[in-house]
Formats: C-alpha cells, sequence, structure tokens
C-alpha cells in the first residue's frame, strides 16, 4: 500500500451500538492533525444534508415498521450522495478520511441482522461507492449486552432491536473481519480509551505506513 503521505486514504469505523466508534473518530483525527495531516471526519447516516434528511427518518417512530429493503435502500441513497459529495472530493484533495460507518455496516446490520442476501448488499454497496473500499477498517468489539448499556439513546432503528439481533451483528462484523484480515484491525471495544486509541494509532501507522 503507498503511504497515506502521498495520496488520500479512507478509514472506516465500524462496530455494533455503544462500540465507541465516534469517540475514537475524534481521538484519531486529533492525532493525525497533531502529524500534520489534513483530516476529514464524517458519517453515515448525516454526513451531508441530504444524509441528514435521511438520519431524520430512520429515527422517526413509523407506524408501520421499514421493510428490511426499504431500509437498506434508505442507507444506500445516504451512502451514494455521501459518497460523491465528501468522501471522494476529501480523498481526491489528498485528505485522510475518517468514517464513522461504511459499507460493512449494511452488510452487518441488513446482511447477517435483518437476513437480506449479502450479495444483493455487496452490488448496492458497490454502486453507491463506485466501487470504493477502504484503505482500513478498525473494528470496535463490544459484546451487544455492554454496547447497548452504554448508549441510552437508541434513535435509529437498528439501536432498538432484540439483543438476538445485535448478537447476529457483532457475528456478521467479526465474519467479515476473518475474511478480509489485510484490510481489518479487530480491537476490544471493552479496553479504555486510552488503550483503544493507541491501538488504533499503531494500526494506521503500520497498515497507512504512516509514522
Amino acid at each position: 500500500m503507498a503511504g497515506a503521505e502521498s495520496r488520500g486514504a479512507l478509514i472506516t469505523l465500524e462496530g455494533g451500538e455503544g462500540s465507541g466508534k465516534t469517540t475514537l473518530a475524534a481521538q484519531m483525527a486529533q492525532w493525525l492533525r497533531d502529524k500534520g495531516q489534513t483530516v476529514c471526519v464524517t458519517r453515515e447516516p448525516g454526513g451531508t444534508e441530504l444524509g441528514k434528511l435521511i438520519e431524520g427518518i430512520l429515527q422517526e417512530e413509523q407506524s408501520s415498521p421499514l421493510s428490511p429493503l426499504a431500509e437498506l435502500l434508505l442507507f444506500e441513497a445516504d451512502r451514494t450522495q455521501h459518497v460523491s459529495e465528501v468522501i471522494v472530493p476529501a480523498l481526491n484533495a489528498r485528505r485522510l478520511v475518517v468514517c464513522d460507518r461504511f459499507t460493512d455496516s449494511s452488510l452487518a446490520y441488513q446482511g447477517y441482522g435483518r437476513g437480506l442476501g449479502l450479495e444483493l448488499i455487496r452490488r448496492l454497496n458497490d454502486e453507491a461507492t463506485c466501487g470504493l473500499k477502504p484503505d482500513l477498517t478498525l473494528l470496535l468489539d463490544v459484546p451487544p449486552e455492554v454496547g447497548l448499556s452504554r448508549d441510552g439513546d437508541q434513535k435509529h432503528l437498528t439501536g432498538r432491536e432484540t439483543l438476538e439481533f445485535h448478537e447476529r451483528v457483532r457475528g456478521g462484523f467479526l465474519e467479515l473481519a476473518r475474511a478480509e484480515p489485510e484490510r481489518f484491525v479487530v480491537i476490544d471495544g471493552t479496553l479504555v480509551l486510552e488503550e483503544v486509541t493507541e491501538r488504533a494509532i499503531t494500526a494506521i501507522r503500520e497498515r497507512l505506513l504512516l509514522r
């Protein structure tokens, strides 16, 4: 992999509810900026104005539940706009992009969690991203009962699901990580923030050749 100093790179943070992704994103961005990097911190859903509207739909209590496919298509619509409006321009400007959730969340939540076909989700992910793949994915692994106890304000539909659903999602994330060890680094999200941050920084140094 080319050094992160010579081009932009996409770092994604994945994990279940309450895994600490948002906090880690801020910590990582500060460390990268201290190293002289230009950093774009963003998230899915909600990283664009359209994304905020979609996020609002996902947060609303529905009179009838969204079908799994409708839910997936909302996330993919958010992703399409997010990639074209935020991520690709930042990468073209040689920035480091730190993204809280990306394509793997759709595979874990709508695939392993909801039961939609993984190949369908992969095709839609590829269409939404024009084939863009993360350079590094940090998976914060936390038992669902721990994460849910941390995340008291579960706004999205996926956050209001059963413990069994979140167990399937966790298993899905770990399966994805096993399938792509060259991209994923799994970090124990139950560790103290300082240790989680140090492991994330080590992964960035080793995988992106960033010193």
